[in-house]
This record gives structure tokens, C-alpha cells and sequence, in this order.
């Protein structure tokens, strides 16, 4: 039984860790490579641990990386044993209802555990222990999205079998959710804002984090806790005062440039 476990959380291991190096080392290449001179003004460094950072934080991803995949394989366990709310038919409204209203409830859950998680690693004797590895990476890359402390990958990963013994989700919704956060911390991580100038003056779209509202944390680390989006930090008060003015800085540079070639 055991050796059947290992088998399978080495083979979810070998599927994250891929999955991990194709995000971050895709939008590495073609944002600073590729794509370098269209994005040159959005690029907060150059060049930042082209060696022994980037090895290092790669090194750690994979280890993990096997957290993950054992908590992954937790889940399936759960999922097997008929615990979880994981479900794969549409034959109801309920079915429906929460197909699109299961990822939502997941997200905003997820998103209050991780700010108020993230706050307590900030404490004085937590953060030594336990989040000070991640701060390491001051100038964040694309591959620092999963360069945690193993305890801090075990507090990440707990939430994913906690939250499908309570939360209805659709098994293909739940496996999309697993894609968009990697996505989303390959985005915040990269060093490279993305998002349009006018992002911020849309009421639907401003309360997501990007990369700058990210990169203050590491910057800032007294701001800026959330994970996808704003309001926890809006609400306590710890979103960086200079956060708009930075994301205004890098995002108009750009639209500058867009006009005058237009």
C-alpha cells in the first residue's frame, strides 16, 4: 500500500514540477527574451540571479513540489473514499449552480486563508522559521513562484483536501484551479507587469494582484499580503501606499511608447 502511494505521488510529482518549469520557464523566455524590447519599459530588474538565485529557487521548487504532489494525492485518496465534494456528472441545477459557483467560493476561501496565513509567517520567530526562505528572492523571478520553505509549502497545500471535503467542485474545475495558481504566482513572481494602464480604473479588474502589487511585498514587506486579490488588504489597511503610483510608473511608460509608434 505504501509503495503503491509513492509510486503515484511521484508520478503527480513529476506532472507538478513539469507543469511548474513550463509556466515559469515559458514566461521567463518570452517576456525577458522574446518578447524583450516589447515589454522593456514593464521589466522591474535585469538580469536578478541569472545563476545562483534562479538555481536555488528551482531547487526548492522541486522539493515543493513533492509536498504538493502528496498533498495532491491526499486529495484523490479522499476523493476514492467518497469524503470529498469533488463530483463529475451535470445531471442537476445544483450540478450547475455549482460548476461556476464552486471555484468562486474556492477562491475567495483560499484567498482569506492564504491573507491571514500570511500575516501570522510575518510575525517575529514565525518568519524566521518559516517564510524568510521565500523573502530570500528580494528581486523575484518567474521561477521563485514555488521557492518556499517546506513548512510553508504544508501550510499552502493543507487547504487544497480541506477545502474539497466542504466545497462542491466540479473535478475538471478543481484541476483548472490547480493550473491558475500556478499561473497566477508565475505572474505575480515574474518581475514583469503585464496588466494595461487602465487596469486599475476598472472597478471588475482592479482588485486582482499583479505583478507590481506584488513585488511592493517583497520590496515592503509590512504590505500587500493577498494572494489573488485586493480587498483583505484594503479592508485591514496594508495595502503599500505606493503600490498605484508604481503600477502608474511602469504601465504608462508603456502606453507612452504604444502611442508614439502608433
Amino acid at each position: 500500500m505504501l509503495g503503491h502511494w509513492l509510486f503515484w505521488v511521484a508520478a503527480l510529482f513529476v506532472i507538478i514540477f513539469a507543469r511548474y518549469v513550463a509556466f515559469s520557464g515559458g514566461y521567463h523566455y518570452l517576456l525577458r527574451n522574446r518578447w524583450r524590447d516589447r515589454f522593456r519599459h514593464r521589466i522591474f530588474h535585469y538580469e536578478v540571479g541569472a545563476g545562483a538565485q534562479v538555481q536555488r529557487e528551482v531547487g526548492r521548487s522541486a522539493v515543493v513540489s513533492l509536498i504538493f504532489a502528496a498533498f495532491g494525492i491526499s486529495v484523490l485518496v479522499l476523493w476514492q473514499q467518497e469524503w470529498t465534494k469533488l463530483y463529475l456528472e451535470l445531471d442537476t441545477a445544483r450540478d450547475w449552480v455549482w460548476l461556476f459557483l464552486g471555484p468562486v467560493v474556492f477562491l475567495l476561501a483560499q484567498e482569506t486563508y492564504y491573507y491571514w496565513m500570511h500575516r501570522w509567517m510575518h510575525r517575529p520567530g514565525v518568519y524566521e522559521r518559516v517564510h524568510r526562505w521565500h523573502h530570500e528572492s528580494i528581486e523575484t523571478t518567474a521561477w521563485t513562484a514555488f521557492s518556499f520553505h517546506p513548512t510553508e509549502a504544508v501550510l499552502q497545500a493543507v487547504f487544497l483536501p480541506l477545502s474539497v471535503l466542504v466545497i462542491p467542485l466540479h473535478a475538471f474545475a478543481f484541476l483548472t484551479l490547480l493550473a491558475v495558481m500556478t499561473l497566477s504566482a508565475t505572474i505575480n513572481h515574474a518581475g514583469i507587469e503585464i496588466f494595461p494602464a487602465s487596469w486599475t480604473r476598472l472597478p471588475l479588474l482592479r482588485g486582482l494582484i499583479g505583478a507590481t502589487h506584488h513585488d511592493a511585498h517583497h520590496k515592503q514587506a509590512r504590505h500587500n499580503f493577498g494572494l489573488y486579490f485586493t480587498f483583505w488588504d484594503h479592508w485591514m489597511g496594508t495595502e503599500s501606499p505606493k503600490f498605484r503610483e508604481q503600477f502608474e510608473r511602469y504601465t504608462r511608460k508603456m502606453e507612452a511608447k504604444d502611442k508614439a509608434e502608433a
